[in-house]
């Protein structure tokens, strides 16, 4: 059995990430839970170079996550995708490295974030839910 005080010997997995992601939205209140059942949650290693290109974004690694779609209020239009969260595996494995900050918070922390855009929070109110909902 490995040593809880070391670090693992190989990075989470994208389903791994999926798992913590989808544990940060469990935690959620039941009015956020129940507005982001349609949302569709995507871990890949690093986000596409045409939405890197459209955010003006050099670096892979500069994106964590990104979420698409209408906020909450908005009427949808015929033709319109469900919202979607990105997490981008890779950036998220080098922040947790460099910051030093558990990956289960990390994530959460970038979860929010996403959540914030949907509901379109500001960042004082995305501090507080991420406080709510913290690991």
């Amino acid at each position: 059995m490995p040593d809880p005080g070391q670090p693992p010997l190989f990075a989470p997995t994208t389903a791994q990430i999926e798992q913590l992601a989808l544990a940060a939205l469990s935690r959620l209140p039941d009015p956020f839970r129940d507005h982001l059942r349609h949302v569709v949650l995507f871990v890949q290693d690093f986000a596409d170079e045409a939405v890197l290109a459209d955010l003006d974004i050099d670096d892979p690694f500069g994106l964590t996550g990104l979420y698409s779609g209408r906020p909450v209020g908005e009427p949808a239009q015929t033709g319109d995708a469900p919202p979607t969260i990105h997490l981008f595996r890779r950036p998220l494995l080098d922040e947790w490295v460099e910051t030093g900050v558990a990956l289960d918070a990390l994530i959460t922390h970038v979860v929010v974030h996403e959540v914030g855009h949907h509901f379109g929070l500001s960042d004082l109110d995305m501090h507080v839910l991420e406080d709510m909902v913290a690991p």
